[in-house]
């Protein structure tokens, strides 16, 4: 249905319902539309191209109102092919820009910031995302000696993130077998993932430390779990509380959903996550993302990379007829600022 040519005139018909729906929120008619909208052609004409689009499934009629609303299909031709960016202002710009530029030395408090600048431009919910990793491996090991039984054991992950773990140990370690522990993990474990840490690998390590090998397998189980740590990606709301301005999520039982949504985090993680997607902006339209309770919500966001690495994502959850030039404008120069800054180059928009 939705695949049929449309016409330059129902183009305009289309974007203007869609862009009305958006400001207002309410059923629009073709009295209204000739009124407001300079489309050139009478009432009757309006509302026999709006007939058409509905046919054609781009436009809706909710109960029996004159008026029309958006389809997920119109507003997905609208974000394809008649969205019109919206130009951020010289003083949203600088304020993106000020509040990226602090002092933030950790990627998580980036993400933490920008996300909460997202919430508090567009008024929606946003959501700050490290994806889940494949492939995480330990580029080095290294560690700080404190006595016999307490040692502090340093990872270096690819990628440049630093975990660090205080061991316990139940045999007491003299400083050159700890010295002699670490060289063993370098030479065993150091770029294997964790799915490549075998038995084999494990007893070779054993093997190798002789009257130590007590402390190896308990070492190499906080290893694997740390590895999974960063395997597991982790994803941060702002902005919760706006969901009850809306005056599309006026039904609590849709609130609750998407509260529940955002506590599990799983189901946004896997979307976010996907590894066939580029770091262009994403906009899912209602079931476009297959998750649960965002079906008359829209999900925009976009991902941080370094080279071909995924570092985070930065999104705004709302409803379908959120302003979506305004809402990805503000998400591009969010991830702009982010590119710049983990670049060590000064962010000044791009208007």
């Amino acid at each position: 249905m939705a695949n049929r040519e449309i016409s330059e005139r129902k183009k305009r018909i289309l974007k203007a319902v869609v862009e009305a729906h958006i400001a207002y929120g309410e059923p629009v008619g073709s009295k209204y539309l000739a009124l407001k909208e300079q489309l050139a052609c009478s009432p009757a004409t309006i509302r026999n191209e709006m007939a058409e689009l509905e046919e054609m499934g781009y436009l809706e009629q909710p109960h029996t109102s004159a008026g029309r609303i958006p389809s997920e299909a119109g507003y997905r031709f609208y974000v394809n092919s008649l969205l019109e960016r919206y130009s951020m202002t010289q003083n949203e710009i600088r304020q993106i820009g000020d509040n990226l530029n602090r002092k933030l030395s950790e990627l998580d408090q980036i993400l933490t910031e920008a996300s909460r600048l997202a919430s508090s431009f567009t008024n929606y919910p946003s959501i700050a995302a490290k994806p889940r990793a494949s492939g995480v491996t330990v580029e080095r090991f290294d560690k700080m000696y404190i006595d016999s039984r307490t040692f502090v054991l340093m990872m270096l992950f690819r990628g440049g993130a630093v975990k660090t773990k205080r061991i316990r140990t139940s045999y007491p370690l003299l400083p050159e077998e700890l010295d002699a522990l670490v060289e063993q993990l370098n030479l065993h474990l150091s770029g294997r993932t964790s799915e490549q840490i075998t038995l084999p690998i494990i007893l070779e390590i054993e093997n190798a430390m002789g009257a130590a090998a007590s402390v190896v397998n308990p070492l190499v189980k906080i290893v694997y779990e740390t590895m999974h740590e960063c395997n597991a990606g982790d994803l941060r709301v702002e902005g919760v509380n706006r969901l009850l301005g809306i005056p599309d999520y006026s039904d609590m039982q849709e609130i609750r959903s998407l509260m529940n949504l955002f506590e599990q985090k799983d189901d946004l993680l896997e979307v976010i996550s996907r590894e066939d997607q580029n770091d262009d902006i994403r906009v899912l339209i209602g079931h476009e993302s297959a998750v649960n309770g965002l079906d008359n919500s829209a999900l925009v966001y976009r991902t941080i990379r370094s080279g071909d690495r995924v570092l985070g994502a930065i999104g705004v959850i709302g409803p379908r007829r959120m302003d979506y030039g305004k809402v990805i404008s503000i998400i591009d120069n969010l991830v702009l600022g982010i590119d710049h800054l983990l670049s060590g180059t000064e962010h000044s928009g791009d208007n």
